[in-house]
């Protein structure tokens, strides 16, 4: 059985508890106020955000994947950062995965018993080849779920290293992870819906491991999506005007460059900015990691020797 008394996530917010006889204003007013309280809870949290960020990218240069696996809100969650990092950040799909308890239909339809089931997260990390070059990162705000827990067993057999996302310190899942990161924004403006609060901050956790990777990566030059792919009209404009802004290049020299380098921002960045043709940006792109500014630092040092 369930202990609820015991999971922060389950405890009642007396700052709402009469939430159903207030006016609507004062409803979404009450949200906010609550809402305020997780990005101080966050914060807290950033030094274990950092060190599970520079894991992954460990991981990833070693020819690992990014595992998100978690169950219900936090499955989606896990889901949703995800599927977005190919188009902002021209990553393979493969690189940065997220599993869900349930399956597929679980996006859409909830199947809240098949968190219950810690032999299925195992054998979700097995479908997938899961071994000790990926990394693992458990998403699950009440921090005690069994299918998360089942997944976390069998990445720590393989010999890989294990993140935690939870709202619950020293929880189950936060205590199994090599780290753990448990903000706590308190109870939930409707307890227990950790969709609400809970969800935010995961999410915020989210955005921050995944992007800073990216930057690692060399996906982002300054701040600019320099790796975004250029699948539609808006994006190939975005593209454009990426590569203007880095190399205050002609819209027109903007558009002849990126048609050279088949529409890659970070080629035809290198090949403004250097002289280089196509395929030797392309080149000291691989050669660099994708990272321009080390690129530059280079080109720099070699015409200052000359």
């Amino acid at each position: 059985m369930v202990e609820l008394d015991y999971i922060a996530t389950e405890q009642r917010n007396e700052n709402t508890s009469n939430i159903d006889s207030k006016s609507v204003y004062e409803m979404v007013r009450l949200m906010n106020e609550e809402d305020k309280k997780v990005a101080f809870a966050v914060e807290k949290e950033l030094g274990k955000i950092a060190k599970a960020s520079e894991v992954i990218y460990g991981q990833i240069r070693k020819g690992g994947r990014l595992v998100y696996i978690g169950c219900g809100t936090s499955g989606r969650l896990g889901i949703l950062d995800a599927v977005e990092c190919p188009p902002t950040f021209g990553t393979d799909p493969q690189l940065i995965q997220a599993i869900i308890a349930g399956g597929t239909e679980a996006i859409f339809r909830a199947k809240e018993g098949a968190e219950d089931d810690g032999q299925e997260g195992r054998e979700d990390l097995e479908k997938i080849g899961f071994c000790e070059k990926d990394v693992l990162v458990g998403l699950a705000a009440s921090g005690r779920t069994p299918y998360v827990l089942g997944a976390m067993a069998y990445a720590r057999e393989k010999g890989a290293p294990i993140i935690a996302v939870t709202c619950c310190p020293d929880s189950a899942i936060d205590q199994m992870a090599d780290i753990g990161i448990a903000p706590m924004p308190g109870p939930e403006v409707i307890t227990g819906s950790t969709r609400l609060k809970s969800g935010t901050a995961e999410k915020m956790v989210l955005n921050m491991l995944s992007t800073t990777v990216m930057i690692q990566m060399g996906k982002v030059y300054g701040n600019l999506m320099v790796d975004v792919k250029a699948t539609n009209e808006k994006l190939l404009e975005r593209t454009v005007r990426i590569v203007k802004t880095c190399t205050h290049a002609s819209d027109e020299e903007a558009r002849r460059v990126l048609k050279e380098c088949e529409y890659s921002a970070k080629a035809a960045i290198v090949m403004i900015l250097t002289g280089a043709g196509s395929q030797e940006a392309k080149a000291l792109l691989e050669e660099k990691n994708g990272r321009i500014q080390e690129i530059l630092k280079a080109a720099q040092k070699e015409g200052a020797s000359v």
